[in-house]
């Protein structure tokens, strides 16, 4: 069988091989295959239902709870497409994807408390949604959260029958991951059933999750396309997950052992603190083999010595929302210094890299640094609804432009070193500068805003600078509580500093900001201040 196949196909592997043994766990709770494929054909049709058609966008907004799996394979069956909303956003993030995605339904989980879902929403413009006509909840909700819409439970979404037909093929659309670039709108990065699956065979099969006794903690959450690319892996090995909610240091350190978890998948923030919460000894988690982790913090850079002090293997990976996470991964024997680079080996044999000289277009050699491109059966079909930003991501030659640094190394793999635009990376996240700039120029006083992004012991963070219009007054405060009201809490910038001016170059193509200048003067504020009594 080709590695290619509907989602609902590879659901039904798992079925076939382990029915009765956990899909995962959440809290004191075993959900077996049998469970998921049962409560996601109930969905299949209750959604259906409802009035949503193959096609369709449905908006998922939800922590990692049981019902996200169940009502993301429902909506794979029925032939919609999902569109995946991070749960760290909110109103302005919330309503632009939602809106411009075209969702005809939003899934949302009001009781749950770790997060305001009600109040995120109430701030939401509903005529920015004229296309969302039904809400469905999960849990316990006020009787209406979005007004002028139908709204459903998930009760009665799984109340349905468990349908009988699957109108997905291979080709057909299934889901949409968000990005930011350059541009202050987010980009949509759609895929396939059969990108999805092949990849997620792939991975079962490179990573191990196919051995037996395998267990993944699912600590990243399923609306990104790391915490996919695992949770699918793991189904296609047919193998359990310890489901966390949300992230917490604590907790990951007792579900690793509470579960026996042998393997997973993070960012660096995430690693660190899972080891941090680890008990004494040793050897503090005596079942976990390896853990795959994304580089985005230049101070958690001995990581990989970290874990070793702890009994804990640690690799590098590479990936992104076009290529899909788990693109590609340090060998877990490797030794330690190359363990701890971000990048690897393609994991598919059918994927390829190159480095590229992006102003002459020569391929370049390995130890030489230029743009990544890739080629593979994990790709995007393109950006939805942007034929112009499609087009431009590919080369003549059919080879996706990363907007990566990097270079190929003498092992048949490639090191990536930085993005080459002008993309921050907060809290594992890609964001855009521009967004958070928006935010900051729609206040009455700020004239102009630049960000830039640094990164200490604590993580990466935002750094902001404005510039003011004639007669107004700096207010760092006023400010900060501006982007915390209506962006995700990883883009909120940590300080915010006024300027006379931005540092500029004048050359033929235009005047640019120097952000590099910026991000030294970042650099430089903030140690003042840590220095400061």
């Amino acid at each position: 069988m080709s590695d290619a196949t509907s989602l609902s196909a590879l659901l039904a592997e798992a079925v076939a091989r382990a029915a009765d043994r956990p899909a995962f766990f959440a809290g004191d709770a075993a959900y077996p295959y049998s469970w998921l494929d049962e409560m996601s054909r109930r969905a299949a049709l209750g959604i259906s239902t409802m009035g949503v058609r193959p096609g369709d966008r449905v908006a998922i907004w939800l922590p990692n709870l049981p019902e996200w799996p169940a009502l993301y394979f429902g909506l794979a069956r029925l032939g919609a497409v999902a569109v995946l909303v991070n749960t760290r956003f909110r109103s302005a993030e919330v309503q632009d994807i939602v809106g411009r995605s075209r969702a005809k339904a939003l899934i949302l989980a009001p009781s749950f408390r770790a997060i305001d879902f009600a109040g995120i929403l109430a701030a939401v413009d509903p005529t920015a949604l004229d296309a969302l006509r039904w809400v469905v909840t999960v849990g316990d909700a006020p009787e209406t959260v979005l007004a002028g819409r139908d709204h459903y439970t998930s009760d009665d979404v799984f109340a349905a029958p468990p349908a009988t037909f699957d109108q997905a093929t291979v080709g057909t659309p299934v889901t949409i991951f968000t990005t930011s670039g350059t541009t202050r709108a987010p980009k949509f990065v759609l895929h396939t059933h059969g990108s999805l699956t092949s990849h997620a065979r792939t991975v079962a099969r490179v990573f191990g999750y196919d051995r037996d006794g395998t267990v993944l903690l699912q600590a990243l959450p399923y609306c990104g396309t790391f915490g996919l690319a695992q949770a699918l892996a793991g189904i296609a090995a047919a193998c359990p997950s310890a489901l966390l909610a949300t992230f917490d240091g604590a907790q990951a350190a007792a579900a690793v052992n509470r579960h026996r978890v042998t393997q997973f998948n993070a960012t660096d923030d995430m690693a660190a603190r899972t080891l941090e919460a680890a008990p004494p000894g040793d050897r503090p988690f005596p079942s976990l083999v390896e853990v795959g982790y994304a580089r985005f913090n230049p101070a958690l850079a001995d990581l990989v010595e970290r874990g070793e002090r702890k009994g804990v293997r640690l690799h590098g990976l590479y990936g992104m929302s076009e290529v899909q996470a788990l693109f590609a991964r340090q060998p877990g024997d490797a030794p330690a210094e190359r363990r701890r680079i971000a990048g690897g080996v393609p994991t598919s044999a059918q994927a390829a890299v190159r480095v590229r000289d992006p102003e002459t277009g020569r391929v370049l050699p390995p130890g030489e640094s230029g743009e990544i491109e890739i080629k593979g059966p994990s790709l995007m079909t393109g950006y939805d609804g942007n034929a112009d930003a499609t087009r431009e991501a590919f080369t003549d030659d059919g080879w996706f432009r990363t907007g990566d640094l990097g270079r190929m190394d003498p092992c048949g793999g490639f090191e990536f070193e930085t993005r080459m635009g002008d993309v921050l990376r907060l809290g594992g996240f890609l964001a855009s500068p521009a967004e958070i700039e928006s935010q900051l120029q729609g206040d009455p006083s700020v004239d102009g805003a630049q960000v830039v992004s640094i990164a200490d012991a604590a993580g990466t963070k935002a750094i902001a600078f404005v510039t003011l219009k004639p007669g107004g007054s700096f207010d760092e405060a006023a400010l900060i509580a501006r982007c915390k009201a209506s962006l995700a809490g990883f883009k909120v910038p940590a300080r915010i500093f006024p300027l006379d001016a931005f540092p500029i170059t004048a050359g033929p193509n235009g005047t640019k900001v120097q952000r590099h200048r910026l991000r030294d003067m970042a650099d430089e504020f903030m140690r003042l201040r840590r220095t400061m009594p």
